[in-house]
């Protein structure tokens, strides 16, 4: 049985009602369940899953929409209940005095002392938005996405013209004076600051200078076409590096991006060389011909080479590279440890990530030494999955990908995603590692080490049940002053029997390590 309810008028955040539907689809007897605003996307998503009727028809993106599809009237019945529970506990959750603006007028007029304004609006409407911000002199952040190309370059041109940064779109991390926006970390202020499109790169290269005993002053997001469009320019980037070289609290200056425009990158270089102050540059997936320093510029071949490479800068000491904290003799018995009960069968690497930068490190890291790693969305396409739903031979995803995410919430904030695709998984009796990131700090799971336990022990009991052994492999990006805290998140991990390791880069050279083992035997 399926029922459609109509709340006209009604907005809620999108995140807020993806997590209803998830919860919701947990009841017993219910099959499917939406709670979406009346968006064009979600309402030809409920379309292509039968879910149609006059108050689909009705609904207008200002609408709540409740569908649900359950086994009989009596959970119907429950399952409608069940939402209007929650939604009323959400529209009583705020104190008696606490006032919601309506516009952004009227935010600018209530917080008159702001100087930050953060958008986060379906892309149709975040345009509009963010122009009345910059107009009224107030920086952005800008965390939709879906925004026009064109868009971005106004919004950006308006921006310069006022002295303003325009972050995003699509900016969902960001450092400000020592506040973490959206998704961030808890990292002390220190002397370097960090420009990046966001995201989980941001995320990591900032824990890991925490934990190298550094700071950081500022964490400028930029949006993912920032430096790839040559229409764009690099606007934001360029903005940031003028600001934290006339900033005397900054001593080194982090840029972090994937390869861009090589028009962009060269006018990126040339700002760098202009600030004069010491500036490490990574572009994930390119390591530069020559020497790793060009002057004042030195290039990072990883996110935790930049870390590391900009706490030391900072401190005034030396950097020395390496690919382990633990010493050559230890990673060994690592690899012997791990690899030795893995039966012949046993044969692929699986990736199962949050983070689409962490992603891109370990696929750049792991594609020489297993000759192609499938994809949603790989650089070349031979290595496309025929179905991003089914993994085949050496496949690391990105589950945080639209595809994976249409109607439920980013994996980073409820990770059933990754967990139920895990467990589908336990099933193959070819995989011999699994790799994975484990992102906390601000808008991350409470427990995303935690969530992921029971597929990680699901998956190696099968694989111990066929006589073999899995390997797991992973490492947490966050610090221990994030709520979830990093220890607390690598001993559950590790109870698990998952080797943990420092970083990101590390962990997919440990892999690295560990696949060439089994490629020889």
């Amino acid at each position: 049985m399926k029922r459609i309810i109509l709340h006209k008028d009604s907005y809620y955040d999108s995140v807020f009602l993806m997590l209803i539907s998830s919860d919701i689809k947990q009841m017993d007897g219910v099959g499917e369940a939406v709670v979406a605003m009346g968006t064009e996307m979600n309402r030809d998503l409920l379309s292509d899953m039968g879910m149609s009727g006059p108050e689909l028809a009705e609904a207008t993106p200002n609408d709540l929409i409740i569908a649900v599809e359950a086994a009989d009237e009596t959970i119907l019945a429950a399952a409608e209940a069940a939402v209007e529970n929650l939604l009323r506990k959400k529209a009583s959750s705020g104190t008696e005095d606490s006032y919601r603006p309506g516009s952004t007028a009227a935010a600018l007029e209530h917080a008159s002392e702001a100087n930050l304004v953060i958008i986060s609006l379906p892309g149709q409407y975040a345009a509009r938005e963010a122009r009345k911000a910059l107009t009224a002199g107030r920086h952005v952040m800008m965390f939709s996405d879906n925004v026009s190309l064109q868009d971005e370059i106004d919004l950006k041109t308006i921006a310069r013209e006022k002295g303003l940064l325009m972050m995003g779109p699509d900016c969902g991390t960001a450092i400000i004076n020592g506040k973490p926006l959206c998704f961030a970390n808890v990292v002390p202020r220190g002397p370097v600051g960090i420009v990046s499109a966001s995201g989980t790169g941001l995320q990591e290269v900032s824990s890991l200078i925490a934990r190298a005993g550094s700071g950081v002053r500022q964490a400028i997001g930029t949006g993912g076409r920032d430096l790839k469009s040559e229409e764009v320019g690099g606007a934001t980037t360029l903005a940031a590096i003028e600001a934290l070289a006339a900033d005397p609290e900054t001593r080194v200056i982090t840029v972090i991006s994937k390869p861009p425009a090589a028009p962009v990158a060269e006018k990126v270089l040339e700002a760098l060389k202009r600030a004069g102050k010491p500036a490490v540059v990574h572009l994930i997936g390119h390591v530069p011909d020559g020497a790793s320093t060009d002057g004042n510029l030195h290039f990072a071949a990883n996110l935790e080479e930049a870390a590391r490479w900009s706490a030391a800068l900072a401190s005034g000491q030396n950097y020395k590279a390496r690919d382990f904290d633990a010493s050559e003799a230890e990673i060994d018995a690592i690899v012997e440890r791990e690899t030795a009960t893995i039966s012949s069968a046993q044969k692929y690497l699986r990736g199962f990530f949050t983070g689409g930068t962490l992603t891109d490190e370990a696929v750049f890291v792991l594609n020489e030494t297993l000759r192609g790693i499938r994809s949603f969305d790989p650089a070349d396409s031979a290595f496309k999955l025929t179905d991003p739903q089914i993994s085949e031979q050496h496949t690391i995803v990105d589950l945080g990908e639209d595809v994976f995410t249409v109607g439920r919430p980013h994996p980073m904030i409820d990770p059933s995603i990754r967990t139920e695709r895990m467990e589908r998984e336990a099933k193959d009796g070819s995989i011999a590692l699994v790799l994975l990131d484990c992102v906390i700090g601000y808008g991350s799971h409470a427990d995303p080490a935690g969530a992921l336990a029971p597929a990680i022990r699901a998956m190696k009991s099968a694989a111990e049940k066929r006589g073999g052994y899995l390997a797991v492999v992973a490492s947490v990006t966050g610090t221990e002053g994030d709520v979830q805290n990093l220890s607390a998140q690598r001993a559950t991990l590790e109870r698990e029997g998952v080797v943990v390791m420092p970083s990101n880069y590390q962990a997919a050279a440990l892999a690295r390590r560990m696949m060439a083992r089994l490629g020889a035997r």
